[in-house]
């Protein structure tokens, strides 16, 4: 038996009137999905607990299945996993973006334009980051390169006590009432600002009518993570296909082998193509679980691009869903697969809530044709099927 998730990354969301008062998986031309949706259960899932922040690194740790309130450590921990920083239990790590800024003078008077520097290509941020971590580190705290706008900051020997605002949630306001408290954070900031805006590759990017990459924000603190392993926890072996770091960060600590995939960058322009191979080649290479996440939706929800959110569940279905499905039938494979958001980001508000998301779970062999439906968040509500605990979730496709 096979098990695959396929997470659409903040897929769900609200009515939109743009799209005459639908959502973008109600517009959505999908039609694998949705046949898997007549055949197979249907209903909501709550994946992300009252009482923690609606991020995706709480909400795929439950669809992973791990409950979030034993297991969340916060976010950039995750991420410094996949990164193969080594952490000490008594460090601190921060998420830290590269974003774009406005002009305005004081630091505190600015606007944040952009969370991800018009996200800005790896080649680009890795020298950005480098030239922060040459003028700012020190032996308390350093700095380390990602994946397109997302980095870290590892302070070592620090209690982890801060909160932190998150830039996507802030985008287009001031920055003002969102400013670390905490001295040390807002100097580097403060500091990265003067290192970055006439780096060499800022003023290329201006050049070429894109969005420099004039400061770092820092959020998204934790602590090093202790996550039980697949093999232990379900006697399985599994592959996990993503672009970010955090998704591959959780899959590095459940023990799952990670793959990177050229040309992956976690938007619309990903290499569906590629992540649709390297999904199929690890199924053929005896991996019993799969975890295909797509960031896409997502993105597209933060910056408000209607016609990119549809285009993404699209692109999901007709080059991810479509021939995983084949490659599976071609050879004669029992299979249970998961499709799934980990939370809504919707349009409207371009951030994340931590509302219940549709999902599906169909198993092959067993699944019979039913009622001719579509997965949307209506549908699926209407099935009557809630799930409570997210982390349950995993357990039910694995048929525990």
């Amino acid at each position: 038996m096979k098990y695959i998730v396929i997470l659409c990354d903040g897929a769900a969301d609200t009515p939109v009137p743009e799209l005459g008062n639908k959502t973008p998986l109600e517009v959505a031309k999908k039609p694998n999905i949705d046949l898997l949706a007549s055949m197979g259960e249907m209903g909501m899932v709550t994946t992300v607990p009252e009482n923690l922040p609606p991020g995706s690194d709480v909400a795929n740790l439950a669809v992973f299945g791990y409950d979030p309130q034993k297991y969340y450590t916060g976010r950039s921990p995750l991420e410094a996993l996949s990164m193969g920083v080594h952490l000490e239990l008594t460090d601190t790590t921060f998420r830290t973006n590269l974003v774009t800024l406005s002009e305005d003078e004081p630091y505190e008077e600015k606007t944040m334009v952009d969370y991800s520097s018009d996200e800005i290509t790896t080649e680009e941020s890795t020298q950005l980051i480098k030239a922060v971590n040459d003028a700012l580190k020190t032996n308390e705290y350093e700095f380390f390169s990602g994946i397109s706008y997302r980095h870290l900051l590892v302070w070592h020997n620090k209690e982890n006590k801060f909160s932190l605002t998150p830039p996507h949630d802030i985008s287009d306001r001031k920055v003002t009432e969102h400013l670390p408290k905490d001295e040390t954070l807002l100097t580097l900031m403060k500091k990265s600002y003067d290192v970055l805006k006439d780096h060499p590759v800022n003023l290329a990017r201006k050049e070429r009518g894109l969005r420099p990459a004039n400061s770092i924000w820092i959020w998204g603190n934790g602590t090093k993570p202790n996550l039980a392993t697949y093999a232990d926890l379900y006697g399985i072996k599994g592959t996990v296909v993503s672009a970010v770091d955090l998704i591959k960060g959780i899959g590095t600590g459940a023990g799952l082998e990670i793959v990177d995939v050229i040309g992956a960058t976690g938007n619309v322009h990903t290499n569906f193509d590629g992540k649709k191979d390297a999904a199929i080649k690890a199924l053929r290479s005896g991996s019993d679980f799969l975890y295909v996440h797509l960031e896409a939706p997502d993105e597209a929800g933060h910056r408000h691009e209607i016609e990119n959110k549809v285009k993404a569940i699209e692109l999901i279905d007709q080059k991810i869903v479509a021939p995983i499905l084949d490659a599976l039938r071609q050879d004669g494979e029992e299979f249970s697969m998961l499709i799934m958001p980990d939370h809504p980001t919707p349009l409207a508000i371009k951030t994340h809530t931590s509302d219940p998301v549709p999902y599906i779970i169909y198993k092959s062999g067993t699944a019979t044709q039913g009622c001719p439906t579509s997965y949307t968040e209506a549908n699926a509500k209407k099935t009557g099927i809630t799930i409570e605990h997210g982390y349950t979730l995993m357990e039910k496709l694995l048929g525990r």
